[in-house]
């Protein structure tokens, strides 16, 4: 079997790259472009040990060693909770590449052997895989973004009425402003299809872009919300346009206020 170290060698630097400047993108480190790239150098030129004969406990401890010396060079040492974060981290974005290079692998490969390419589409298998791996990786980097920012926003409702309960999940919207203009109350945008109250409606205006309408609520004895506690002195607005997935209400923005 053919082994090319030279490409091993620079697919490890280039690969080693990708993990720690997604791990330091993820956890916003501030670190210099240099100790990533030193970092990227020390785990490669590592390399060269794996060829020495190793039990698998000695391969795993090697592997460990090496990866807090590459996190070290990287982000630097503040304390074993910053390392172990910085480690936690690199290690989960090594997973998820590696499952997705071993799935570009055995797709585009006629025959390989563990993570080695000796078929005669390795060059094209090592710039297909070093592309995708960075466009995945930045596709996981924006969502995983994008999830810790809304995750902040959910909330589990519970609605009170009448002796009655309705447990919803909620989503804090800064948008939504409505208040009743007569009693000065907040409105919370309910999926219709959730609420099956008979009672007296209130009716609201409201202003959009381009309309003026009256919005159908209805009041309730007291609402909690998770993480913020009892409200009351509200009003549910009745809609069935809520868009967001596996939400079914709006809260109001100053239900934050107490």
């Amino acid at each position: 079997m053919k082994v090319y170290l030279d490409i091993i060698f620079l697919c490890n630097i280039i690969f080693d790259f990708i993990i720690l400047i997604s791990t330091s993108l993820i956890l916003k480190r501030n670190t210099k472009l240099y100790r990533i790239i030193l970092g990227s150098l020390f785990g490669s030129f590592t390399l060269i040990i794996l060829f020495i004969r190793m039990n698998q406990i000695e391969l795993f401890l090697y592997k460990l060693i090496v990866s807090i010396f590459m996190i070290i060079i990287s982000f630097g040492y503040k304390n074993i909770k910053y390392t172990f974060k910085n480690i936690y981290y690199m290690y989960l974005i090594s997973m998820i590449l590696g499952g997705f290079l071993t799935f570009i692998n055995n797709s585009l490969s006629n025959i390989n052997e563990g993570l080695l390419f000796i078929n005669s589409n390795i060059k094209i298998n090592i710039i297909i895989s070093i592309i995708l791996s960075i466009f995945l990786l930045i596709s996981y980097i924006k969502n995983i973004k994008e999830l810790k920012t809304n995750y902040n926003k959910y909330y589990k409702i519970d609605i009170y009425f009448n002796k009655n309960k309705i447990s919803l999940n909620g989503f804090l919207d800064t948008g939504n402003k409505l208040i009743d203009p007569y009693k000065g109350w907040p409105i919370i945008l309910v999926d219709k299809d959730k609420i099956n109250i008979n009672k007296n409606y209130i009716f609201v205006p409201y202003n959009t872009i381009s309309s003026h309408d009256l919005l159908k609520c209805i009041k309730v004895d007291k609402i909690y919300i998770e993480k913020i506690g009892i409200r009351k002195k509200l009003l549910l607005g009745l809609t069935d346009n809520i868009n967001i997935d596996g939400v079914d209400c709006i809260l109001n923005e100053k239900l934050l206020e107490g």
